[in-house]
């Protein structure tokens, strides 16, 4: 699910208004992160690539969740079983796995760009990521939770839960010098699949902790209200400690040139180039990194979706290797390409700025699009299964993903309106509360 969605606010508060002008950025007034004093004289910039970023992988989120309520009879395993699994059903469920690493590995990015504003002196994040993680853990059992089912039978700690925790957890470590950090992100990211043979039985005293942690389960199976952890946090606490170590690549300094920009474009694709060469090595020759070995289908099309069938729960190496790689070539094309208006006659540049604008705008406030999704899709499905009835033993669901993708079409255009006027609405509003929009 999605879903770092708390991370676009962090970042609004240290953007200043002098940014690299190969990064096309918007003025906005602040939004409540920085103090009150400021907020009401400065007005700020946002990256709009990171924006943009954001908004995409909200967008495909939109689609896995339209399929996950209204596709609900077609269970979808992790990894996939391919055998019943369609290439259309494949590709979008490959697409939702960029959501929660992009969201995460940013909200380290943001947490970094808080922390170090190109006007004034550094600040500490702690005190922020303490107030935010424990929000969003506190999002997801009483707002969210109750989104999906529309019930509290079963409480699923899932994607808001473990980035309140990695936010918690980054929080205590925002003191280690950024080496310390980056060798403890790369030795969980690239690590923890070594653990993946210890398991502990629910009678076992370190079922809970490992449950939390590292293996996807119940960590209260009976009673009225069962709990379970849907994203075990150890892999995702490495992938937000990498994202603050990466910080300076996003660095705001006044009068920046466009050399600058060119090497932060240089560096970011360096390390989608090294993710994506490193994930052909591993998993090409099954080495490490993924608990499930591809092999050979009748065609390459079966090939294909055996070596891309990665585990998600909790996310393998393999895994964030594609997935992180992916998003380090999208913020090269969104900043290349997708940001500046265009010079006049220059439709296509126009067009492509149109669209970076749209994305933008679901990128600026994503925790209010993530909620409101959320609920949306609850009405809908809860309408059409009074209106039709159930057509799939106890559950309502359409025939085929054209539907599923007809439904989040009409859903991005019909959600674009009410977001822009939030997001307008949270650029101008001085009100306190807001910043955890």
């Amino acid at each position: 699910m999605s879903s770092n969605i708390s991370s676009s606010n962090i970042s609004r508060s240290n953007i200043s208004s002098n940014i690299c002008s190969n990064i096309n950025t918007r003025p906005e007034l602040p939004s409540g992160f920085a103090e009150q004093e400021l907020s009401r004289s400065i007005g700020r910039s946002r990256i709009n690539s990171i924006d943009m970023m954001r908004g995409l992988v909200m967008l495909i989120m939109l689609l896995d969740h339209v399929r996950e309520r209204f596709f609900l009879h077609m269970q979808v395993s992790d990894p996939m079983d391919l055998s019943s699994t369609s290439w259309g059903l494949f590709l979008s469920r490959f697409a939702a796995h960029f959501c929660a690493p992009v969201f995460v590995f940013l909200t380290g990015v943001s947490a970094w760009l808080y922390a170090n504003r190109s006007h004034g002196e550094p600040r500490s994040a702690r005190a922020f990521l303490i107030k935010r993680g424990l929000f969003l853990i506190a999002l997801e059992i009483v707002v969210i939770n109750i989104s999906w089912m529309g019930n509290y039978h079963t409480l699923w700690l899932q994607v808001i839960w473990v980035i309140g925790l990695s936010m918690l957890t980054l929080a205590a470590l925002i003191n280690l010098p950024r080496a310390w950090m980056a060798l403890l992100g790369f030795a969980i990211v690239f690590g923890h699949n070594l653990l993946t043979p210890i398991g502990f039985q629910p009678s076992e005293w370190a079922y809970s902790l490992w449950t939390l942690l590292h293996d996807r389960g119940y960590l209260v199976s009976e009673g009225a209200l069962k709990i379970k952890v849907s994203y075990p946090a150890l892999p995702w606490m490495g992938v937000i400690l990498l994202g603050y170590v990466a910080g300076p690549i996003f660095s705001q300094k006044p009068n920046a040139n466009p050399l600058e920009a060119s090497q932060r474009q240089q560096t970011l694709l360096k390390l989608g180039i090294s993710c994506w060469v490193l994930f052909a090595l591993l998993r090409g020759f099954n080495i490490y990194g993924e608990t499930l070995p591809w092999q050979a289908g009748a065609h390459l099309g079966e090939t294909l979706m055996s070596v891309l069938n990665l585990t998600k729960y909790p996310p393998s190496l393999s895994f964030l290797l594609v997935t992180l790689g992916g998003m380090f070539f999208c913020l090269v094309v969104f900043e290349r390409h997708f940001s500046s208006a265009g010079k006049a006659g220059e439709s296509g540049s126009e067009r492509l700025a149109r669209v970076g604008h749209g994305l933008s705008v679901f990128g600026s406030v994503p925790m209010f699009f993530y909620i409101l999704h959320l609920y949306v899709l609850l009405m809908l499905y809860s309408l059409a299964k009074f209106i039709f009835g159930a057509n799939h033993g106890e559950l309502f669901g359409v025939n085929s993903m054209g539907w599923i993708s007809l439904i989040a079409g009409v859903l991005v255009i019909a959600l674009y309106y009410p977001v822009k006027w939030f997001s307008e609405y949270k650029k101008h509003s001085t009100q306190a509360w807001i910043k955890y929009l």
